[in-house]
């Protein structure tokens, strides 16, 4: 698979990279990002995947995230995926709002006609994608975790519930929790998916913890001060769902931040630190 090098540059000692493929999944053009840590010749390093939010690309957390100082301490490779297929062929939302489509492919593999082709977000980056890693990035695929943002935390938990025996941890910053019950991921949901309720469980964290998926643990955090705290994350619903299944979540409430990269910046390093105990355990 011929992989193009967009933009490498030095930082920590490491490399930060941004690069594109032709995918066989999206059938598009698709950009990611690599941050690979100073290591030695020929060892195999822990890998970090994160999934990002509506409307961003990889360069949100790449430009933002402030995560290469503590990678490069920890040995840490970090990969951010877009957020969906993009291109001049591939359907967006209707009336061109930011929730659907472009920026917003929800980390599934849609099944409705219209987006059926080019959406397959969930298959990208569960196999395609760390097929790629694993082909071009010193990385052990013995030791991934994965963690996100928002709509991207929706897809990072539900991934590692989907996948126990692949991520040693998983953790979000505010995570879409329960997309069956709120109105960005209903949008979403009956968009790619259509109208089967049933379909939608597979891909809402706190449906599957009922269903029975299961962690070790769970670190979460959001902001008191999100504005879409209260509508479209729904914490709470998670920590019902771990606290029956008896799952250990810390959700950790974080006075006056917002639903910004201010705030996931602010806690990046501690989400990372407890990825790296987890990984060398």
């Amino acid at each position: 698979m011929t992989l193009q090098t967009i933009s490498l540059n030095r930082s920590h000692g490491g490399a930060q990279g941004v690069y594109k493929h032709a995918s066989r999944e999206t059938k598009t053009d698709m950009t990611f990002s690599v941050f690979v840590p100073p290591h030695r010749e020929g060892a195999k390093l822990p890998v970090v995947w994160y999934l990002s939010g509506l409307t961003c690309t990889h360069a949100n957390v790449t430009e933002k995230g402030e995560f290469r100082a503590t990678c490069a301490e920890l040995g840490l490779i970090l990969v951010a995926p877009d957020t969906s297929p993009r291109g001049d062929q591939v359907p967006g939302d209707p009336a061109n709002a930011y929730d659907f489509g472009l920026g917003a492919g929800f980390y599934v593999d849609a099944t409705e006609a219209q987006f059926a082709v080019n959406y397959r977000m969930w298959s990208y980056v569960t196999e395609e994608l760390p097929q790629l890693i694993a082909g071009n990035f010193p990385v052990d695929p013995a030791r991934q975790s994965i963690l996100g943002h928002s709509m991207g935390g929706h897809g990072a938990l539900t991934v590692a519930l989907c996948h126990p025996d692949r991520y040693r941890a998983a953790s979000a910053f505010s995570p879409i929790v329960a997309p069956s019950q709120v109105p960005w991921g209903i949008k979403a949901l009956r968009g790619y998916l259509g109208t089967d309720k049933e379909a939608w469980r597979r891909h809402d964290s706190v449906a599957l913890i009922e269903d029975g998926a299961r962690l070790p643990d769970l670190l979460v955090d959001y902001g008191d001060a999100d504005p879409f705290l209260a509508e479209q994350l729904r914490p709470e619903l998670l920590q019902s769902a771990c606290e029956k299944a008896g799952i250990s979540l810390l959700l950790r409430r974080q006075p006056g931040y917002d639903h910004s990269y201010y705030f996931i910046s602010t806690f990046m390093a501690d989400h990372l630190r407890w990825h790296a105990k987890r990984l060398a355990a």
